[in-house]
């Protein structure tokens, strides 16, 4: 393991002490550009992606790395990567690349869309992807009315959509997408995610798991009970499955004091896990909270301004952290 001494990553990321980790996220990897999900990057991206990340950073597994970011023990240039919600094309088209790159990685798993199961916000923009041209009228359901023209419509359409859905209590939320996916013709059952076999397939090729909820909540809008029974049976079903217990987790949305706060913090921590990830951008030093490490990915197209937006966030001030007085 080692970067080139001319690397600026390992300049701004020494060893040791003062380390700096640097911890990627995505969510999926699609077989080519897909003009309604601008925000998720094709195969042949990825690839140069990971080639990039294997050529300038030391990528470690995100256990590992927390463990050894903690003990003041991270190589230089020290980096993770990380997928949330447990697409099947992490396991088809992501794995593959990483294993071609001698790369692993941490999928964040919301048990409850495994095998057949679709996520809200997906059922949100398939809804809008089989919707036929003309206005688009869902304030029935809470969600807006929009013109749908072109793609770019389409895509301003359903993000409006989910600002006004995002927040709402877990069970309105589900009951008006699901109104929107009959109107629609979507199927009930769906291939998105991944089955627990399927996840047994990608922890077998030398991938870690980690815990996601079960259904994907605002923690922070969930009552206690309610935000500790995701976080716990998410876990315990991904133990069932996979016959060994998670050690991280990955907080849904993931901004601190607005996605979670320091009482759910507190409750990952009493449902067994070592750790856990935030959406917060910035690095993780030895100063952050192992229960609340920062990630980013810079969406750069050019790998030139990919590799700056990296260094930029190796420079960053410290990740924003959720106060832990209510955790103490």
């Amino acid at each position: 393991m080692g970067v080139n001494v001319l690397n600026p990553f390992g300049w701004l990321s020494p060893s040791g002490s003062r380390a700096r980790l640097s911890i990627f996220i995505f969510h999926r990897v699609l077989p080519a550009p897909d003009p309604l999900l601008p925000d998720d990057i094709d195969v042949a991206r990825f690839e140069r992606i990971v080639g990039f990340l294997r050529r300038g950073f030391n990528v470690l597994p995100l256990a590992d790395a927390a463990r050894r970011l903690a003990e003041g023990r991270l190589p230089a240039a020290a980096a993770c990567i990380t997928f949330d919600d447990g697409y099947l094309d992490n396991l088809t088209l992501a794995a593959p690349v990483l294993k071609k790159h001698g790369l692993s990685a941490t999928f964040f798993i919301a048990t409850g869309f495994s095998g057949g199961g679709r996520m809200w916000n997906d059922t949100v923009i398939e809804a809008v992807r089989a919707a036929p041209a003309g206005e688009l009228d869902w304030q029935d359901v809470g969600a807006g009315r929009h013109p749908l023209t072109d793609d770019a419509s389409r895509v301003a359409a359903y993000q409006d959509a989910l600002k006004r859905l995002k927040y709402l209590p877990p069970d309105e939320r589900l009951a008006r997408t699901q109104v929107l996916a009959a109107r629609h013709g979507l199927p009930a059952h769906s291939t998105l995610m991944m089955s627990p076999a399927q996840l047994r397939e990608l922890r077998d090729l030398g991938m870690d798991i980690g815990g996601h909820t079960v259904s994907h909540p605002i923690l922070s809008s969930t009552p206690e009970a309610q935000a500790y029974a995701e976080i716990a049976i998410g876990r315990e079903q991904l133990t069932a499955w996979l016959g060994e217990a998670p050690t991280m987790f990955a907080y849904p949305n993931g901004v601190p004091g607005r996605d979670y706060g320091a009482r759910d913090v507190a409750l990952v921590r009493r449902a067994g896990y070592a750790g856990a990830v935030s959406t917060a951008p910035g690095v993780a030093t030895a100063a952050s909270d192992p229960f609340q490490l920062p990630r980013f990915t810079p969406w750069d197209v050019r790998m030139a301004r990919f590799g700056l937006r990296c260094a930029m966030n190796l420079m960053s001030a410290p990740a924003a952290q959720a106060p832990l007085e209510a955790a103490a």
